[in-house]
């Protein structure tokens, strides 16, 4: 088990108990944490997860992402935002260092303004550095991995630097998922800083115009199959504009879903059903989620079966 009381003699971040998760992501869904924690600097995470590690007790980093969506119900365990107490962003000489907690946008920017070249095409990406580093964002040809120098991450409880060669980088995938990014430095050319901001404009313009305006969505819901589509199998499906409750598949990019004002997570995963099993019978294809599922004990059909079993 784990008390207040334990966690305030070593921990000296900020301690929320019951903390609504919903306002930390995109989707605007999802229930309460039973702990939420701020640590202040890399030493008070550390010993965070340590305690955490020593309990027993499931904890997930966390900061305001899209591509995640939280049970209605919440998610029984702490969630760890790292963008109060690591979000700090420096030029050393030839490196930039960032936290972990740095919003991905953040980052871009401020390596725009050093004319610093080979992250702009992750212009408009949301989430934070860390989260990025762990799965290797990648948009337009380039990764965030390609200028990476060293990580520090939390590895077994113990605060470790990893140059990049002792890491392996795919598509989206990183060695480093099971352990936690505190930071990273990247070694950037110089490049023209007018043209670096015409380039993250234009990716801004792009997305707009290809994603869907309403505010509140999710992020892509499904991963491309090879060689294909996932919003043009889903348009060709005719679930465009499909709607469950206040959840619908957007009219603009049918691999979006949008929260249309008080959607829940099952009206989410009724869609997400609804896609898999016509693109199934249609295509004989089998859709993989894009979107990270949280606090679902059992996986994603466990509520299907529930959601089934109340309609009938």
């Amino acid at each position: 088990m784990l008390s207040v009381d334990q966690i305030k003699k070593l921990f000296r971040g900020y301690v929320g108990i019951g903390e609504p998760l919903a306002r930390l992501t995109t989707f605007k869904i999802g229930g309460r944490a039973d702990f939420y924690f701020e640590p202040v600097d890399v030493g008070d995470l550390v010993v965070l997860i340590n305690l955490l590690n020593e309990r027993e007790f499931p904890f997930v980093i966390m900061g305001e992402r899209s591509n995640v969506l939280i049970n209605d119900r919440g998610y029984r365990g702490a969630v760890i935002n790292l963008e109060k107490g690591l979000s700090r962003i420096e030029l050393t000489g030839e490196l930039v260092k960032a936290g972990a907690g740095a919003r991905l946008s953040q980052f871009v920017e401020f390596c725009v303004e050093e004319s610093l070249h080979g992250v702009e095409m992750l212009s408009g990406i949301g989430g934070t550095l860390g989260g990025a580093i762990a799965s290797n964002e990648r948009a337009y040809g380039g990764a965030i991995s390609d200028h990476l120098v060293e990580a520090e991450v939390i590895r077994r409880g113990q605060l470790i630097r990893l140059p990049k060669e002792s890491m392996i980088f795919g598509q989206r995938y990183s060695s480093l998922e099971d352990d936690v990014v505190v930071s990273a430095k990247f070694k950037l050319p110089l490049g023209d800083r007018a043209e670096m901001k015409r380039v993250c404009r234009e990716l801004l313009l792009r997305k707009a115009e290809s994603q869907p305006d309403e505010s509140v969505n999710g992020g892509w819901i499904f991963k491309n199959p090879v060689m294909n589509s996932a919003a043009r199998i889903i348009e060709t499906c005719g679930l465009k504009g499909l709607r469950v409750g206040n959840a619908q598949i957007s009219e603009r990019h049918p691999n979006f879903i949008v929260n249309l004002g008080s959607a829940t997570s099952k009206e989410v995963i009724d869609i997400i059903h609804r896609v898999e099993e016509e693109v199934q019978t249609k295509f004989s294809v089998m859709m993989e989620l894009e979107v990270r599922l949280l606090g679902f004990p059992n996986g994603i059909d466990s509520q299907i079966e529930e959601i089934a079993s109340k309609e009938a």
